[in-house]
């Protein structure tokens, strides 16, 4: 049934089949070919700027040892990269799948459950514990890890410290907030100086997943196919904080992102509390140089294991179980699963923070940022990375926040938390069998 569930998300989502990329494209799309161990294999990832840019440079990693391995790297949308997996393993051929693919962390339980048989274990070719912590629970399954994990989507609170400085406020004051105090503090910006404390789209409520996963709480249960949501402490103290927030006067509501980066270029708000992957955003304003900061996130005011770290987003490498796989394993084992050195450049030339724990002891990874005013920011990453609390995403993350959308509406609107939660917990049970 796991299966069938994960092909309709899908098919919700999409609506039609990728047909994409050409001849060429989809020759390369088809795999190594030959034996396990196979000296040709094929990669699948999405963002010619970032996932595909680090293989480019794992690839060459690679080859300067191993030249006689022919590593095909070929770029389809995410959103194509699901589909094509899900109609493959659903139809129970291999033709055409790749030997190595990039899956986001929130969609790769839905896989691995599904289809543990369709990927390679990797346990003896990676140690689990050189990666941080967190990384851990999407990318196992059964005991088994079958994920290389990748980068983090640690996340942070992006201060304009002139703001700050105006409404009254030194960074100190902000170092160990909670989500309340953020809020008083975003009354006092708005007051002195007209600006709004937070850009967020109504439709997207990664804050709520930052917000529990600092407390080590999930949409689903530690099985990750149970919902949890009914009599969870942490996403009903997240739903009454969200909705004191937006009632604050204190948010400047975006539709895209688009409208969410002019926010922060333009000025228009103090703070921006989201994954590191919004940095070069922030950067892309040169003439704010000197005027932002990075600090630990807030933390839940009333959940006591609430941490100042969270997350959002992220992704991993994963080996299909067909001719190549061995080569695919070594490959993704000597570069991504264990090369330190490899990870300086990821982060210099492609701005990628990788979770490898050794990589942080790098150069790049303490050098001082000077738009940031000299702060060590990677550094900082890193030490929040290795902070954040482990959890299951589990098999149904999107579908179950489709249900969150609507319902957090309905309570702002009025309808009360407790039938809020009932109902969203009888929707999810209703959908995820």
């Amino acid at each position: 049934m796991k299966k069938v569930m994960v092909l309709l998300l899908t098919c919700m989502i999409l609506l039609t089949a990728c047909s994409s990329g050409g001849k060429d494209k989809e020759q390369a799309a088809s795999g190594g070919g030959g034996d396990a161990k196979s000296k040709e294999i094929t990669i699948w990832a999405w963002d010619p700027k970032f996932n595909i840019a680090a293989l480019d440079i794992a690839k060459e990693a690679y080859n300067a040892k191993h030249p006689d391995v022919k590593i095909n790297i070929v770029e389809f949308a995410q959103a194509d990269i699901i589909q094509k997996l899900n109609t493959g393993l659903n139809s129970g051929t291999t033709k055409g799948l790749p030997n190595a693919v990039l899956i986001e962390d929130y969609r790769a339980q839905g896989f691995l459950q599904a289809y543990p048989d369709s990927f390679a274990d990797l346990s003896g070719k990676i140690k689990p514990e050189n990666f941080a912590e967190y990384k851990i629970g999407p990318t196992s399954y059964d005991g088994k890890q079958y994920g290389v994990p990748f980068d983090t989507g640690v996340a942070g609170l992006y201060v304009r410290k002139d703001y700050i400085e105006q409404a009254g406020y030194t960074l100190d004051d902000l170092q160990n907030m909670d989500w309340k105090q953020y809020i008083e503090l975003g009354k006092k910006v708005k007051e002195k100086t007209g600006k709004d404390i937070i850009s967020l789209d109504p439709n997207d409520l990664g804050i709520l997943r930052m917000m529990i996963q600092s407390a080590g709480s999930w949409y689903l249960k530690g099985d990750g196919t149970t919902p949890d949501l009914k009599d969870n402490a942490a996403l009903k103290e997240a739903f009454t904080l969200y909705k004191e927030l937006m009632q604050s006067n204190t948010v400047k509501v975006n539709a895209d992102w688009s409208q969410f980066i002019a926010s922060i270029n333009n000025g228009d708000v103090a703070t921006v509390p989201t994954g590191n992957w919004i940095t070069p955003s922030v950067k892309a304003e040169a003439s704010q140089a000197g005027q932002w900061a990075i600090l630990p996130m807030p933390k839940l005011p009333e959940t006591p294991n609430s941490v100042h770290a969270t997350n959002l987003g992220g992704s991993s490498w994963y080996v299909m179980n067909i001719p190549g796989s061995d080569t695919a394993a070594d490959f993704l084992a000597e570069t991504f699963g264990s090369n330190a050195d490899m990870y300086q450049t990821l982060l210099t030339k492609v701005g990628a923070i990788g979770t490898l724990k050794e990589a942080a002891k790098g150069e790049a990874y303490t050098k001082p940022d000077d738009f940031f005013g000299g702060q060590q920011t990677v550094s900082d990453f890193s030490k929040w990375t290795a902070e954040i609390p482990k959890v299951n995403y589990g098999t149904s993350t999107y579908a179950i926040e489709d249900i969150l959308v609507v319902e957090m509406q309905n309570y702002l609107n009025g309808k009360s938390l407790d039938q809020v939660l009932s109902d969203a917990q009888s929707q999810a049970e209703a959908q995820i069998k």
